[in-house]
């Protein structure tokens, strides 16, 4: 059995996925080869929910919680950007007393539309929206696991703190390639010392208003270091970025705005592009044992599939979710390092120094 493939965050192809289970030929997943069927998606009730979970479910953030990045002029308007975060939400008073965070709460998602190509204009699609739960467990700093069941469909996301995976009813289990990175989810303000620790060694990228809002815009972006890593013979990441826009006048992170594009290109075929768009709205901030956090927020996800291969020109896809958050606590008791063990099914690839959590960097 080779290596186990990374998380993918793209659309999963229903008549695809019925196939390869017949076969148990999941080998062919695990190597991206599952693009060579997805130039032309077309979308279905059976398969919007696998489209959506695949998407929304539990995408990474572009960078570690710590990224190790040169203190300079940008980054010190980040500093003082972040200054007024942390004073804002109050996250401080939870350095060194807080070891773990609980959360639960409710989505609801929709694949809004389909367009086979810009030009056209046509092939409208209004899905149903599917509705569900999520639980997520995280330990500071970099250890987290996800539980969201949608539509009776499960997804579970985890990270040890040195490798990251997902596991799903259609793929089964999947590890992370590159470096372990933060749930993107737990940074929608829900972890607001998360969010001062990646934000404060950001560019500033000026001002700009967001839905009436006044912000501070700052950027993230993935290094080429650790988009090579992201990457196969097959599918190359070639950027991975993000956005966040703090409100000038309350100092929270109020809007998310990250973008990747992938460079896809099967032997014998014309390279193609994935580029998906990802911008979510935060809001509904409540105090939780003094701190501010975001209990509800939605998000809009574009992707947009071009290339030689489309003849008829760009396919985009649009998806939608909401959230709101019903509880939030620190410091749950019986929360240990047991419950971030990775599946069993990733031993068999990877050394056991990796995945064991009694490893000297986790001690």
């Amino acid at each position: 059995m080779g290596k186990l493939a990374p998380l993918s965050e793209e659309p999963i192809n229903e008549e695809d996925e019925e196939t390869n289970n017949s076969k148990k030929g999941f080998q062919s997943w695990r190597n991206w080869n599952w693009i060579k069927t997805h130039f032309t998606l077309v979308f279905n009730k059976k398969s919007n929910l696998k489209i959506l979970l695949s998407v929304l479910g539990c995408p990474l953030f572009p960078v570690p919680v710590h990224p190790k990045l040169p203190f300079n002029e940008l980054s010190s308007s980040a500093q003082y950007i972040i200054q007024h975060f942390t004073a804002a939400t109050g996250c401080r008073k939870l350095e060194g007393t807080v070891k773990n965070v609980f959360t639960t709460g409710k989505v609801a998602m929709v694949v809004v539309d389909e367009l086979k190509s810009t030009a056209g204009g046509g092939g409208g699609f209004n899905g149903a929206s599917e509705r569900g739960c999520f639980v997520m467990w995280q330990m500071v700093p970099d250890k987290w696991q996800m539980e969201l069941v949608v539509g009776g469909q499960k997804v579970l996301a985890g990270s040890n703190g040195n490798i990251a995976w997902r596991h799903t009813p259609w793929l089964g289990v999947h590890a992370a390639k590159g470096g372990v990175r933060p749930l993107r989810r737990a940074l929608q303000g829900l972890d607001p010392l998360a969010v001062s620790a990646v934000f404060c060694a950001a560019q500033y990228m000026g001002e700009k208003q967001i839905s009436g809002t006044d912000c501070f815009v700052l950027k993230l972006s993935a290094d080429q270091k650790d988009l090579v890593e992201r990457s196969d013979n097959t599918a190359e990441m070639i950027k991975h970025a993000i956005f966040g826009y703090f409100s000038q006048r309350s100092g929270l992170l109020v809007y998310l705005e990250d973008s990747y594009l992938t460079r896809i290109q099967v032997p014998g075929t014309n390279p193609m592009y994935w580029e998906t768009t990802m911008s979510t709205k935060i809001e509904d901030y409540r105090a939780v044992d003094g701190v501010m956090i975001a209990h509800a927020g939605s998000s809009t996800v574009m992707i947009t599939r071009f290339g030689d291969n489309m003849k008829a020109g760009p396919a985009i896809t649009r998806l939608q979710e909401s959230w709101t958050i019903d509880d939030v606590a620190f410091n749950v008791p019986g929360l240990s390092l047991d419950c971030f063990i990775p599946p069993q099914e990733l031993h068999k690839d990877y050394p056991d120094e990796d995945l064991d959590w009694r490893s000297p960097l986790h001690r």
